[in-house]
Formats: C-alpha cells, structure tokens, sequence
C-alpha cells in the first residue's frame, strides 16, 4: 500500500529524479535504496514497535519514513519546532527508544534516553537491484502516530493506518485530477499532516519529482518555481500571501502552475484576490484535519466556488449536526463529522478522549463549524469551541475577523470571548497591523458601522499588536488570547479604544 510506490518507481523509472533538496537530486533507485539500508539498520538496532524521525523536510526524512515502515515499525514524526516539554511529551507518550536526526537537531533530545541515529553518519550503499522483504501489512495495522500541534494543551497522538494514508492519498489525487507528470513544490514540513501527504505520499505514489525548501521563504519558493517549472504547490495563507508581497515575482513564474491549494487554516479573501490579481491563479481552498489523514475536501481547477473549501474527496461524507447530534438541512450550520476510510484509528493512549471525538457509527466529530450548499460545496464557519454566545445570540468569529481585514491596514484579526456579567460574553478583536500601517480601534469600529453589523455582535475592545501569537504551524492560538482578557489582570491586557 505505502512501500510498495516506492520500490515499483525504483525498478520501473530507477533513474528519473525523486527529491530535490539541499543537497541536490535523488533518483528513485537511490532513494529506495537508502529506505531499504536505513529499514535492514533499524531492524538490528531497536526491537520497540516505533521509531522517532526528527528531520527537514529532505530526501533524508523520506528515506527515513519507508525504512521505519520497511522495518515493520510505526512511524513517529517529531515536530522540531515544539518546545521541550511537548518534545518530551511525544516521546514518552508513543514509548520510542531510537530517534532518527542529524547533528543541527540532535540536541532536541540530547536529555532523553534514546539511541540517537545521525543520519549524516551512516554509510551509503551501492545503489543497485533491490529485492527487500516488505512487511505483509493490513489497511488497519499502524503506520504513522501524527502529533497535533497542541493548540490546547500536550500534542495528541492521532493513530494513522496503512489504509488511512493510501486511501487518502490515491482519493487526493484522484480529486485534484494530478498525474506524475506534475512537479510538486513541498513549502510544508514532513512532521505536518499535509506535508507528508501533499508532497512525499502523493509525488510517490505517482512517481513524480518533488523539490523540498527546508525553510519557507518566499524568495526560495519562487526560485524553486522558476527552476523546477513547479506545477502542484500546496501550502497555507501566510505563505501565499508573503510570496504575493514579492516584488519581482510575476505571473510568468506560474505558467506551469496547475494548482495552488490552501489549507491549514482560513484564506482571507484579501490575500486570495491580491494572489490572483498578481499571478493570474487562483488559490483553490482545501480542507482536513491530522485526524483524517489529513485531506477531505477540494476545490479543484475543474470544480470550485470562491469562499468554500469544495467537495468532499471520494469515499468522504460529511454530516452537518446540530447540538445533539441530528442532521442539519441544506445550507445550515452546525458541526461537521467526518466519516470514510481517511478517519483515524483514535488517539494513542487516550481511549477516553478517542470515544469523545469517533462515534459508534464511525464518524469523526471535527470541531469546526460549517455548512453545505445546494450543490454540495462545503464552507467552514468557524471553530465550535470559538463560538461566542452574547445574550444567547451566536456570534461566529471568522465572519467579524473578516471584516476586520477589510481595513487597509490590518494583516490578520482574531476575534474571542470575553465574560460578561450581563449579557454572558462579549465580542473582543484582537488585530495584527501591517508593517509601517497605523490602525485605530475608532476606524475598526467605524468599519464594523459600515458592513451594518449589529451592536451586539461588534466587537467591544480592540487589542492592536505587531504580532498575534501562533503555533509552530501558523495557526493563531486563540486560547491564549481568550485567557489573556479573561485571566490576565487589566493592567496586562488594556485594551486601545475600549
């Protein structure tokens, strides 16, 4: 299902290139060939069931990912961009003894008791004919434990089978319509639910070239445009509106572009109209979570409508519920469930939390907020848990944090809860201001007066700052923005216009 691309792409095109990083080019024979030295290793040097990799996105991490898998173990991505304590959290939490690195990252786990394989170190094998011994696995054995980001608290570790990752994946590409003839631009790291599908599962299972950028930046992704004739590229909001920033970037450098997808988190229109208006592409939107492997939903060249996230990949069907669980009508909002062969096994030593989020009948509770068009169009509203409730009327923040970034001079907003005596919560904006802008909480609120939106709904402070807090994904914490006007004393937290 998983190695068995890899080891076909290696007899059938051994020469064509796999992975373009740092370092230069790798063919599919040399790649195989470092997966299966890297799986006959592993074997000898650690009986537990997973092995920790803790690398960039590289030749390196893909050969590491199908060595682990080759050597009949479960894959643990570690995301090097976590503090220590949820480091020391996943690694505890999924029992590895033996952690895949090289020497820049290796002091990320220098206090645990691990055997830690450099990955520099290791001798290179002759590449030649291969014939290793594949693992005879099931679609419901083990193959990767993904870390959430841990936006709530220590990462959860989703358990992602064979068949999650493979049907995910051939349904993705099936979708988008992708061929091996498309030349992916990985922006994304390994360690990300979609990384690892967009950009090493998917180019894999079509035999297709894949150029990584260890470290996003925008003059890099448009380098690597230019020179690989780029054709797929996924990545998040940020990214796509740092490359739409560049000054010498043209619309010449997407001619080959087939598709660009966002996901992650929300595309503001803004950056969506500045990116097309720039490059004459649009930014197709994308949906999924790490527990559903992770992709469920695309807008594709063929089939999209602007402000949605699409139509549910092949074999994925959507429920949209209300507070107990019954279905919502056409056009609705409620939570949406998740069900098909991309849903995760369940958390890993957490069958509490696991029996809170699958349901008896197989369906993944989301947590986000959306609804379904007549013509089957998928639209997130927002997140259940961000949902502001004043005076017993529902106030959905995306919707306020979009008009917020109308103004000329806000780059992103963030609108959460605050308690309220009166009236239960109260709507508080918090908004990043361009760099070199000047934004007032009198001109947002003047804003707010001319979208007519409604007094109870408009927010009653503003907090304007230089930068919002993010995970190591991107993603706005809003958490602590919710304990910063609820918890912190006022004299930490003032707001500016109140």
């Amino acid at each position: 299902m998983l190695i068995e691309p890899l080891l076909k792409n290696a007899k059938d095109i051994p020469d064509n290139v796999a992975i373009v990083d740092d370092k230069g080019p790798t063919t599919y024979a040399q790649l195989a060939t470092m997966a299966v030295g890297l799986g006959q290793y592993l074997s000898e040097q650690t009986k537990q069931p997973r092995v920790g990799i803790l690398l960039p996105a590289s030749a390196g991490f893909v050969a590491s990912f199908y060595g682990t898998l080759l050597a009949g173990k479960t894959v643990i991505p570690i995301n090097f961009l976590l503090d220590e304590r949820q480091i020391a959290h996943c690694i505890k939490d999924s029992g590895v003894d033996t952690v895949i690195t090289i020497p820049q990252l290796a002091d990320k786990v220098k206090d645990h008791a691990l055997k830690i394989i450099d990955l520099t170190a290791l001798p290179k094998p002759p590449v030649g004919a291969i014939a290793p011994k594949v693992p005879q696995k099931s679609v419901d054995d083990l193959a990767v434990v993904m870390y959430t980001s841990g936006t709530s608290g220590l990462p959860k570790g989703a358990m992602l089978t064979y068949g999650n990752l493979h049907y995910d994946t051939i349904h993705s590409i099936e979708a988008i319509k992708l061929t091996h003839e498309h030349t992916f631009l990985g922006v994304i790291p390994l360690f990300h639910a979609f990384g690892m599908m967009a950009s090493m599962l998917a180019p894999i299972q079509l035999g297709s070239k894949a150029v990584y950028i260890g470290r996003f930046s925008p003059a890099a992704a448009i380098k690597a445009i230019r020179e690989h004739k780029i054709s797929f590229l996924f990545g998040v909001p940020s990214m796509f509106g740092a490359i739409a920033n560049m000054k010498t970037a043209t619309a010449d450098d997407f001619k080959t572009m087939y598709a660009v997808i966002s996901g992650g988190e929300p595309l503001s229109p803004q950056v969506a109209e500045a990116f097309e208006k720039k490059f004459g592409k649009p930014i197709l939107q994308g949906y999924g979570l790490t527990e559903t492997s992770p992709a469920v939903c695309f807008n594709t060249p063929q089939v999209s409508k602007k402000g949605s996230v699409g139509k549910p990949i092949p074999t994925a069907e959507f429920r949209i519920t209300g507070e107990k669980g019954e279905a919502m009508k056409t056009g609705e909002t409620g939570e949406i469930w998740i069900k098909g062969p991309m849903v995760m096994k369940g958390y890993l030593n957490q069958p509490e939390a696991t029996a809170e989020i699958l349901t008896a009948d197989g369906h993944f509770k989301s947590g986000d907020l959306g609804k379904i068009d007549e013509e089957g169009f998928l639209f997130i509203t927002g997140r259940k848990k961000d949902l502001i409730i004043v005076a017993g009327e529902k106030v959905f923040p995306r919707e306020i944090e979009e008009l917020l970034m109308k103004h000329a001079g806000v780059s992103d907003a963030a609108v959460v809860g605050k308690k309220d005596e009166s009236r239960g919560e109260a709507v508080v904006a918090f908004v990043e201001k361009k760099e070199g802008q000047n934004v007032t909480a009198e001109e947002l609120k003047e804003l707010m007066k001319q979208q007519n939106v409604p007094n109870w709904k408009s927010p009653k402070e503003y907090f304007i700052v230089d930068d919002l807090p993010r995970s190591p994904t991107g993603k706005v914490l809003k958490r602590e923005l919710a304990a910063k006007v609820n918890e912190e004393p006022p004299e930490k937290s003032k707001p500016v216009g109140s």
